[in-house]
């Protein structure tokens, strides 16, 4: 089956009365079709409500999104004795468009996502009842979710690009895959839509949120977080003015908690999820031994606070063919630890970056040695005021702040060129710069794409 041509009839967009965070009518059985042909403002709202649990589907599983660009970006292992290919795919490769669990992982999930909000846009313009500032605020939530599921699947495929023009006919050719830079702008219209959108959206959600979005509750704080997602954006294009611009419009905050954001919530109620990155004994997820021999050193001869917070030393080390680590991660507490979409501490180095590279290197500095002091416990950076210099401290600063979230030491790697720097555990190891695209994608195309294919 065409991924992108089926997808709405793989995940319901109102499977979600079972979540115990969420006050929902019982909509587990309706279908796609009665949110088509019968729109009610209940079913909208657990139709949007089921976007915040679509987008989360694969962000926390052992072969989810964190974990599998962990293990490319060298901030963890899985040493899972069910499945070498943690280890035979992921580290050396190459990685299979065949294989749903590994290399053509991360692709339908989004997309599915993205699907059903169009499904729900298209039911809201003809649901009754409904004010039109109450309208205004799902169509700026749905385009914002959208916005950050295209982002999570364009990190995956990077230079491969992505397919976009997805709301179509079930019966009509797939969606053509755009480039990189197309998928971008895209991601960018949609976000900039999002926020006309929400700016119109009165002064509440007719919805309820996850607790993970308690900050961003109401159309106006929503903004808030639309505009972090677009600083993010805007970093990845290299968009610098537009960068801090969106950063003014956000959350950020120099005065406010490092940890202040919007998370995904876990719990271990019938018919939620888990979060699988709690693996407190190191059955399977280990963290990369140079998380503690690359860490910089506090004033008084520790290793810098965030290493000592976020992993932990196991009693003997565990070595899985020729690959040996003693240490497990301590991010997430149990299992139902939330985990991050975006924080405080990632928008300001992201505005350090952005004045990195606009010539601003004193308001770099500050906005480094902030996250240096409060999040890492260093002494104020000391090297070079050059961008070169200021760059390699910013990347440190983003590995040990943003360790084990999101993939942001490999997007980081890439994105500027130092994916030859990662280290390798074994010569056979390589280091993969993007995932292939789903065999079932492939094969939907005629001829077959020729990049991502093979």
């Amino acid at each position: 089956m065409r991924p992108l041509r089926f997808a709405a009839a793989l995940l319901s967009v109102i499977a979600v009365s079972s979540c115990s965070d969420l006050t929902v009518p019982d909509y587990n059985n309706a279908s796609i079709e009665d949110l088509s042909t019968n729109p009610t403002p209940d079913k909208i709202a657990a139709a949007a409500q089921g976007l915040l649990f679509g987008t989360r589907v694969m962000i926390g599983p052992q072969n989810g999104y964190v974990s599998l660009l962990g293990i490319l970006g060298r901030e963890s292992y899985n040493f899972d004795a069910a499945d070498p290919r943690f280890i035979t795919e992921m580290l050396i490769g190459p990685l299979d468009g065949g294989s749903p669990a590994f290399g053509g992982n991360l692709f339908p999930q989004p997309f599915r996502n993205i699907q059903n909000a169009h499904i729900m846009l298209d039911a809201l313009d003809r649901t009754p009842g409904m004010t039109d500032e109450q309208k205004e605020a799902v169509r700026g939530f749905a385009k914002t979710i959208q916005a950050l599921d295209f982002l999570l699947a364009i990190n995956t495929r990077d230079d491969l690009g992505l397919p976009i023009d997805v709301d179509r006919d079930p019966r009509d050719d797939p969606a053509p895959i755009v480039s990189k830079s197309e998928v971008f702008a895209h991601i960018v219209q949609l976000l900039d839509e999002g926020q006309a959108h929400l700016a119109a959206g009165g002064a509440a959600f007719h919805f309820s949120l996850s607790p993970g979005f308690s900050n961003f509750a109401t159309p106006q704080s929503f903004i808030t977080l639309n505009r972090g997602l677009k600083a993010r954006v805007d970093a990845y294009m290299g968009n610098y003015d537009e960068a801090l611009e969106a950063l003014s419009e956000s959350f950020i905050d120099s005065t406010a908690s490092l940890d202040l954001g919007a998370y995904h919530t876990y719990t271990t109620g019938s018919g939620d999820v888990q979060n699988l990155l709690f693996d407190p004994a190191g059955r399977a997820i280990l963290a990369h031994p140079s998380i503690l021999t690359d860490a910089q050193q506090q004033p008084g001869g520790a290793v810098d606070a965030r290493a000592l917070r976020k992993v932990a030393q196991l009693d003997d080390a565990r070595t899985v063919q020729n690959i040996t680590s003693d240490l497990i991660f301590t991010i997430y507490s149990s299992n139902i630890a939330p985990i991050p979409v975006i924080r405080n501490e990632e928008l300001i180095l992201l505005r350090a970056e952005a004045r990195i590279f606009t010539s601003d290197l004193a308001g770099a500095v500050r906005d480094i040695n902030l996250i240096r002091a409060t999040s890492g416990g260093l002494a104020p950076y000391a090297g070079p005021v050059t961008q070169q210099a200021l760059l390699d401290e910013l990347l440190y600063n983003r590995r040990y702040s943003l360790l084990f979230e999101g993939g942001h030491r490999w997007i980081d790697a890439r994105r500027f060129g130092r994916l030859a720097q990662l280290p390798l555990a074994v010569s056979t190891h390589t280091v993969q710069s993007r995932f292939p695209f789903t065999e079932s994608e492939c094969l939907a195309r005629v001829p077959a794409p020729t990049a991502g294919c093979t």
